[in-house]
C-alpha cells in the first residue's frame, strides 16, 4: 500500500549517525511536526537534530489526503458542543496561523499548491443539524463560511446541503515535508532516517536514547504521532485512528473543491492536479472508513466499500493507489502540546490533531517554538494562552471514561478469544493472521509474501493482544494503537520494541 504522494525521490541525509553528539535540539518525528520545528529553530539559529525510525513523511504526514482546511467538517460544532466560543476561535486562529505558516514556506521553496474551497456536507437528513451547528461554531470563530442548499451544489454524489468555505488549500503533503528536509539540511541541521529512539529523560542531562546510540540536547521534541514515554498517561488521554485513501484516474468531471461528509460512513473528496500533486498519476482521493486502530471487523472491506463508492458515482474510475495513515484524537477534541510531566521543561511533545494535521502540526511547531526559545507570553499569539489554559469539562471526562472502558473490553476479548484456539493452528491463507494460544500466551501466526510467521501476540506496550490488520498484512493493538509487522517489527504508537519472534506453530 504506496500513498499516491510517495512517487517521486527520496530526501538524502545528513551527516552519519554519531552515538553521544550533543546539539541544542533533538526532535524525534520527520513529518510535518517535527520538520516545521526543526525549520523553525534552525532558522532561529540553534542546532537541531531530526531522527526518526523510518523516513522523511514515513506516517501520518505521507498517508493523509493533503488537504488544509480551518473548517475540517465538523470538528468546530464537535468542540463548540461542549466549550466556550472563545476556545472554538483559539482553534481555529492556532490553524490558520499553521496554515499560513505552511504555505508560506511552500511559496519560498516552489511548492505548488491550489487554492480551493472546502465542504462540509450531509449525505441524509439527520446531518442537516450537524450543518447547522457546524455553521453556527464557524461563524462565532470568525470564518466567513456560507450555507448551500442542495440545488447549489453540483457533485455526482448524493449532498442534501454543505457549508462551504473559500481559500482553502490542497498540497502534495510528502513534496512538501521533503522540502523541509532539504531546507533543515541546508541550515546546518542533522536529519538521521531509519534510528529508532527507545526513550528520552531530563536527567542526568536531556537525552534521547536509540537504537544506535545516545543523544543529548538542551531540549527534546517527541513528534511521533503518540508520545513514546508515559509520562503523563497521554495513551490514555487519545485515542488511535486509522483510515484508508484511494486514488483514481477518471475521465468524469470531478469537482473543484474539496469535501467531506459530516454524517453516516466519512467520505472525503479531493481533486488532484498538476498544482498540488502528481496529476499524471490520478485526478481525484477517496478517503474514509476510518476505525479506532485494531478494532475493526475487516480493514480491507472498508477500502473495497470506498473503491464501490467512487465507481457508483464515477463510474470509469480506474483506481491507482491505496494507502492508510494513522492519527490520534485527544478526548477534549483539541491537541495536546507543551511540556511532559517529570520533563524539567526539557521534554516536548505534540499529539492529538484528529486527522488534520497539515493545520495543526505547523500550529504546533509553532507554539513549541516559543516554548523552546523562551518567547514572553506577551509576544506570542493569544491562541497559545487560550489553548495552554483550557479546562478540562465533564464531557471530556465522559469521553474519556468510555475509551477506557473500551480498551478494558478489548483487552479481556483478546485475552479470552486466544485461549479459545489453541495452537496447531491451519497455515493462514496468504495475507491473512489468526492469533492462537500456547501455553496460556497468545501468538500471532500470519502467511505473508508466501512466507508463515509467528510472533508473541502481545503489544510490547502494555499488554493488548493484537488484531491482523488484513488490508496492511499487520499487527495492530486494540489498547492504545501501536503497530508492528508480519515479523513483528515495531512500526508506529506508544511502543518502542518489536514483538519477540516465535517457532512456527502451524499444522500443514
Amino acid at each position: 500500500m504506496t500513498p499516491l504522494w510517495k512517487l517521486g525521490p527520496t530526501v538524502p541525509l545528513g551527516s552519519p549517525f554519531d552515538p553521544g553528539a550533543r546539539h541544542d535540539v533533538v526532535i524525534v518525528g520527520a513529518g510535518i511536526t517535527g520538520l516545521s520545528t526543526a525549520v523553525m529553530l534552525a532558522d532561529a539559529g540553534l542546532d537541531v537534530a531530526v531522527i526518526d525510525s523510518g523516513s522523511v513523511a514515513e506516517l501520518a504526514t505521507g498517508g493523509n489526503t493533503g488537504k488544509l482546511s480551518l473548517l475540517q467538517g465538523s470538528r468546530l460544532a464537535e468542540i463548540r458542543r461542549h466549550h466556550p466560543a472563545s476556545l472554538v476561535r483559539a482553534y481555529v486562529d492556532a490553524n490558520r496561523d499553521g496554515m499560513q505558516w505552511l504555505l508560506g514556506f511552500a511559496e519560498g521553496a516552489g511548492i505548488p499548491y491550489a487554492r480551493r474551497t472546502d465542504h462540509s456536507y450531509a449525505q441524509g437528513r439527520s446531518g442537516l443539524e450537524t450543518l447547522r451547528r457546524q455553521h453556527s461554531a464557524a461563524r462565532e470563530a470568525g470564518l466567513d463560511a456560507r450555507v448551500l442548499e442542495q440545488a447549489d451544489l453540483d457533485v455526482p454524489f448524493s449532498a442534501l446541503g454543505a457549508i462551504a468555505l473559500d481559500e482553502q488549500a490542497t498540497i502534495d503533503p510528502v513534496r512538501v515535508t521533503q522540502a523541509l528536509a532539504r531546507k533543515l539540511l541546508a541550515a546546518g541541521g542533522t536529519l538521521h532516517d531509519h534510528v529508532r529512539a527507545t526513550g528520552a529523560h531530563a536527567l542526568p542531562e536531556p537525552c534521547v536514547e536509540t537504537t544506535a546510540g545516545p543523544l543529548f540536547a538542551h531540549d527534546i521534541v517527541l513528534a511521533t504521532g503518540t508520545p513514546i514515554l508515559d509520562r503523563g498517561l497521554y495513551f490514555m488521554k487519545v485515542r488511535g485512528l486509522r483510515s484508508y485513501c484511494v486514488s483514481f484516474r477518471t475521465s468524469a468531471p470531478v469537482p473543484d473543491g474539496t469535501f467531506i461528509s459530516v454524517d453516516g460512513l466519512t467520505r472525503s473528496i479531493r481533486p488532484v492536479a498538476a498544482a498540488d500533486g502528481p496529476a499524471d498519476a490520478a485526478q481525484l482521493v477517496v478517503g474514509g472508513g476510518g476505525h479506532p486502530v485494531g478494532r475493526s471487523d475487516g480493514e480491507t472491506a472498508a477500502i473495497d466499500d470506498l473503491v464501490s463508492w467512487t465507481r457508483e458515482h464515477f463510474p470509469d474510475a480506474e483506481e491507482t493507489h491505496r494507502w492508510s495513515a494513522q492519527d490520534y484524537e485527544s478526548h477534549n477534541l483539541i491537541p495536546f502540546v507543551g511540556a511532559m510531566p517529570r520533563g524539567l521543561g526539557r521534554i516536548r511533545f505534540a499529539t492529538g490533531y484528529a486527522k488534520w494535521g497539515l493545520t495543526n502540526a505547523p500550529a504546533a511547531a509553532l507554539r513549541l517554538t516559543a516554548e523552546i526559545l523562551g518567547t514572553q507570553r506577551r509576544d506570542r499569539p493569544s491562541w497559545m494562552t487560550a489553548i495552554g489554559t483550557r479546562l478540562t469539562v465533564p464531557a471530556d471526562l465522559a469521553r474519556g471514561a468510555a475509551e477506557g472502558g473500551r480498551v478494558a473490553a478489548a483487552l479481556s476479548t483478546g485475552w479470552t478469544d486466544a485461549e479459545r484456539r489453541p495452537v496447531p493452528v491451519p497455515r493462514p491463507a496468504e495475507g491473512q493472521g489468526v492469533v492462537a494460544n500456547r501455553a496460556g500466551r497468545p501468538v500471532g501466526i500470519s502467511t505473508v509474501d508466501g512466507e508463515t510467521r509467528a510472533v508473541d501476540a502481545v503489544c510490547t506496550h502494555l499488554g493488548g493482544v493484537l488484531d491482523w490488520n488484513d488490508a496492511e498484512c499487520t499487527w495492530d493493538c486494540p489498547l492504545h494503537a501501536s503497530r508492528f509487522a508480519a515479523d513483528g517489527r515495531r512500526l508506529e504508537g506508544p511502543a518502542v520494541h518489536d514483538l519477540r519472534r516465535l517457532p512456527r506453530t502451524t499444522a500443514e
